[in-house]
């Protein structure tokens, strides 16, 4: 795997999760239980992922979303790894391990996406267009 990003600001578990496909603890990271209005980005690219509209709580201990912000920065392929056959969820522009993808959710395509802490960064509403994301302001109008 490689990119022309800055992975030396990376920390420890983000480099394990993001770089090397791991997976942090449940019910032990960030984002499990936040539920605050912003958007999360790719923490690898700077690339919008998921909205907090779409996250809910699906008592796994990790972040779960019902989509993504939109279809084209998140990408999924088989994995077959851990002998299971499972739905991985990748960022395109970075080519980062984000989790996976399972079809146990809520809403009208049942999808959950659960997704690592560790693989993403989260922008609070009220700092989207200081920090350059203020065209998804709008979706928290």
């Amino acid at each position: 795997m490689t990119s022309s990003f800055d992975k030396s600001n990376l920390s420890k578990i983000q480099f394990e999760v993001t770089q090397n496909n791991g997976t942090e603890p449940p019910f032990q990271n960030e984002y499990w239980d936040k539920f605050s209005d912003g958007i999360y980005v790719d923490v690898v690219s700077g690339k919008p992922l998921f909205s907090s509209a779409d996250k809910y709580d699906a008592g796994c201990g990790w972040p779960s979303f019902t989509k993504p912000i939109t279809d084209e920065e998140v990408l999924e392929k088989e994995d077959r790894s851990h002998f299971m056959v499972r739905t991985e969820v990748r960022s395109q522009t970075s080519d980062s391990h984000l989790g996976h993808v399972f079809n146990d959710g809520p809403g009208p395509e049942g999808l959950r996406y659960c997704i690592n802490s560790a693989a993403m960064r989260f922008i609070p509403k009220e700092n989207l267009e200081q920090e350059g994301y203020g065209l998804y302001r709008k979706l928290f109008d």
